[in-house]
């Protein structure tokens, strides 16, 4: 072993010169989370189908300090069979996340695609437990292409400088 002087930590907040630009995760949590089976126990699929199932997302974030924020996945999943409802999941977990050396130009992209890219993962699997401990099977959610979700709410509201998306309705069987 080398006989080095201890060098203290990086700093992880400056923009010194030659800093390579970051992200990190601070911590995660689950801040709202809602099951209901209003049709439990007595729901019998007509002829055992599989219910239709809407899948409404959305991300969002605010600013806690300087270079930190807190990132929201919300997603809201409903299965039905014909007009009866059979469960309603809703989930926002959130991340709290430090930019570190980002460019101005650059922190919206990197909170509406890299941070919710890096939380869903973790959703996914709370809404395929919830479902599943409710008496379903797991909802599977495809992956979601959160470039293409910014790219859409950044055609749709140019000039809206707030750090928010939606995705429409994504109706259709969750896999």
């Amino acid at each position: 072993m080398s006989e080095t002087p201890n060098s203290p930590p990086p700093k992880t907040g400056g923009k010194e010169a030659g800093e390579q630009p970051g992200l990190q995760i601070l911590t995660q949590y689950v801040r709202d989370l809602s099951f209901e089976n209003p049709a439990a126990p007595t729901l019998t699929p007509p002829d055992g189908g599989n219910p239709d199932i809407g899948v409404d997302a959305n991300v969002n974030a605010r600013k806690l300090a300087e270079n930190d924020f807190e990132v929201g996945l919300k997603f809201t999943i409903q299965a039905k069979f014909g007009e009866q409802v059979a469960f309603i999941a809703e989930l926002t977990y959130c991340g709290v996340f430090r930019l570190i050396n980002i460019p101005e130009n650059d922190v919206r992209p990197v909170l509406l695609i890299e941070a919710p890219r890096q939380l869903f993962p973790f959703t996914r699997r709370i809404l395929a437990d919830v479902t599943r401990d409710g008496g379903y099977p797991p909802i599977m959610l495809d992956p979601i292409d959160f470039l293409d979700l910014y790219q859409r709410g950044e055609h749709g509201k140019a000039e809206d400088p707030s750090t928010s998306q939606k995705d429409g309705k994504e109706d259709g069987k969750a896999h």
